[in-house]
């Protein structure tokens, strides 16, 4: 058996890489230099550019360019009215962003158990979890596969709640055929470079409601405009505006937004990428029992940003943190997605308790993430796989 390099044998990559890596050619490049040379670096035409390729890729009415996906996250609980004493549910296996945006307008998390085989939230468990309290449904994309929208939208609709759709990871996946961005009352979008398409940073929001189009839109610009039809009085001049609400600077500048219109025209090439990474995963590791694979619903169509495997700790010998430090040893720039939110010690002094969510912790403790991005080459994505076998085997039992 061949030594792991943890244990000083050789390693099978020779740099370290990572899980996830953005990919940026000379047309981003020339995108970002155009801006600089222009009239405007931020507040200008890019904003809307952008925007109007995310409304025709996605079918949403509205899309509205944003500071990043925690902004967005924060722009959509206020745009949907949501306030102390209200709760939003949401998953705990997400980044923290999903559930911290209903605390920054005064909202209680409220956490949603998941499925243990897709790893999204599980309709049935937001259903056990809704009061008189609950306003909106918070519901992640989890690694970019689709959740279960249409029982989710049931749910909503019937207790009169707010859908938002965490698509932080999935541009570009499909849910019944139709993109994921205009099916829930409002998605949110994250361009940070390990995501399918980048900015350097940023998000989105669409919709196709036109009122929470403009909450947004204000909510963006400190609460601030210049439409008349917004004002209480007519404006007094050419320089005129008026703060109707308390809103934050959530802008993103047109070098983000022209970055992120050149990344967009490949969207359709990220994604066959990404899938076919995931297929020759898939067919890897349908030969080792020590892995399980995350499990797909018929309805998503899905542009993977993450790819997550799940050890059968009961078929090894040692724990997750040692798969997990051997695989970096090896050069596999792996990661953990994600702690469970509430086991945060800030929840945890909010009253937040282990074992409100039992799926979710179980899983927590078996999963690592391994490369996925779209410049992983057949010859790395191989590596990371004899790595993956070589570290199994020595702990297999």
């Amino acid at each position: 058996m061949e030594d792991l390099a943890i244990n000083g044998g050789k390693p099978v990559f020779d740099k370290r890489i990572g899980y996830g890596h953005q990919y940026i050619d000379e047309a981003d490049i020339q995108a970002v230099v155009d801006v600089l040379k222009s009239d405007f670096l931020t507040c200008g035409p890019k904003i809307e550019e952008a925007e109007k390729k995310l409304c025709d890729i996605t079918g949403a009415k509205h899309a509205v360019l944003i500071a990043n996906g925690t902004a967005a996250l924060h722009a959509m609980i206020f745009a949907a009215g949501i306030g102390p004493g209200d709760e939003v549910i949401t998953t705990p296996l997400t980044f923290a962003a999903s559930a911290n945006c209903a605390l920054y307008c005064g909202a209680r998390p409220v956490f949603a158990d998941i499925n243990p085989e897709t790893y999204n939230i599980d309709p049935q468990s937001i259903e056990e979890k809704i009061t008189d309290k609950t306003k909106a449904v918070v519901a992640v994309d989890f690694t970019g596969q689709a959740v279960e929208a249409d029982k989710i939208r049931a749910i909503c609709d019937k207790h009169n709640l707010i859908f938002i759709e965490d698509a932080a990871h999935s541009l570009g996946t499909k849910y019944n055929g139709k993109l994921v961005g205009s099916i829930a009352d409002m998605t949110e979008f994250s361009f940070h470079p390990v995501k399918t398409c980048t900015a350097g940073e940023g998000g989105a929001i669409t919709t196709n409601d036109d009122e929470l189009y403009k909450r947004l839109v204000l909510f963006r610009t400190h609460g601030i405009t210049r439409a008349q039809e917004l004002m209480d009085k007519p404006a007094e001049g050419g320089w005129y505006y008026q703060q109707i609400d308390l809103g934050y600077n959530y802008r993103m500048t047109d070098m983000q937004a022209a970055l992120l219109s050149s990344q967009l025209d490949k969207l359709e090439m990220f994604g066959k990428r990404r899938k076919e990474l995931v297929r020759r995963y898939d067919e890897a590791f349908s030969a080792m029992p020590e892995i399980v694979v995350q499990k797909e619903i018929p309805e998503s169509d899905t542009v993977r940003h993450l790819y997550i495997i799940q050890l059968n700790l009961d078929m090894l010998t040692c724990s997750r943190r040692e798969i997990f430090e051997a695989l970096q040893a090896e050069g596999v720039g792996v990661n953990v997605h994600y702690i469970p939110v509430y086991s945060f010690p800030y929840y945890q002094k909010l009253g937040y308790r282990m074992g409100e969510c039992p799926k979710a912790e179980h899983l927590y403790e078996r999963i690592i993430s391994i490369p996925l991005y779209y410049s992983l080459t057949d010859a790395e994505q191989d590596k990371v796989i004899k790595a993956i076998e070589k570290v199994i085997a020595y702990y297999r039992r």
